[in-house]
């Protein structure tokens, strides 16, 4: 009896022992189902400059940063960096094994607003953006640091006015007759259109009286050229305008600065256009 004992307490700690690795290998296995990858952002923006880590182009510092990680076309998860973060630019995500498509945007434009259903970000004010959609399999021998190339898929209409700014000119406001403040995450196409959305830009006292003054906004653009109209209005504090011009057809797209200067408040206006030759390649035309 004894010895029956003793051989059943065996089989039964080796039932115990084989269940505990069972659990063991499958927890194992389990784990081994997801890895975590960092990203470092970088960027390809002609001459425009997208240090990883500092993330800043131009000179100028983006402020956030959206990591949206797609699988089957489903949304995962998503990340959201701002400038204050210690990992800004180089976020990390754990991701199940299987094939993802994580889209980056990058910008500096103001109140920005996420909408997932929708998948775009809009902007208040938009400014310098960047974006890309990154593919990527993940196996258990998927190497665990990433660099990911943003694009620039932002538009800048620059004015620059050649006659003197009179005494009392307080604001001009570029108006486009369209103009875009959101950006499809998925396929990185301008959406959001407004029509006639005036952008405002003060002028400080110590340009008043000068000349050659640039001002400056940002669109978002796709790849393909369009074309828009543009009023630019000189006006005082009481909202009356001073000088005026009529820009038609002012051509943009992605990764390009369509620049227009001439006079603005005399009557011998006609303003030449060119575009910014460090960013795509130059284009003329006249108002």
């Amino acid at each position: 009896m004894k010895k029956n004992f003793v051989l059943l307490a065996g089989a039964m700690m080796a039932l115990t022992a084989c269940e505990k690795q069972s659990v063991d290998a499958v927890d194992a296995q389990y784990e081994t189902q997801k890895k975590e990858l960092t990203f470092a952002v970088e960027g390809d923006f002609g001459a425009a400059t997208f240090t990883r880590g500092a993330m800043t182009a131009d000179g100028k510092q983006m402020t956030d940063l959206w990591v949206l990680d797609y699988m089957g076309g489903a949304l995962v998860q998503q990340l959201h960096q701002t400038a204050e973060d210690d990992d800004f630019g180089s976020p990390s995500l754990t991701l199940d094994f299987g094939d993802h498509h994580v889209y980056f945007v990058a910008s500096r434009g103001s109140s920005p607003t996420l909408d997932t259903d929708e998948h775009t970000v809009t902007w208040a004010s938009t400014s310098d953006t960047f974006w890309t959609d990154y593919s990527v399999s993940v196996t258990s021998g998927t190497a665990a640091a990433h660099n990911v190339t943003l694009n620039r898929v932002a538009t800048k209409l620059s004015v620059t006015i050649a006659d003197e700014l009179p005494d009392g000119t307080a604001y001009v406001e570029i108006i486009p007759a369209t103009w875009y403040y959101g950006l499809d995450y998925l396929d990185g196409s301008a959406t959001e259109a407004q029509t006639s959305e005036p952008r405002t830009i003060t002028i400080p006292a110590a340009k008043i009286g000068t000349t050659g003054t640039t001002l400056s906004i940002f669109g978002l653009s796709g790849t393909v050229e369009w074309t828009t109209d543009v009023t630019v209005n000189a006006c005082d504090g009481d909202d009356n305008v001073l000088g005026t011009a009529t820009i038609s057809d002012a051509p943009m797209t992605a990764n390009r600065a369509t620049c227009y200067s001439g006079n603005l408040f005399s009557g011998a206006s006609g303003f030449d256009l060119s575009l910014n030759a460090t960013w795509n390649d130059d284009q003329t035309g006249t108002w």
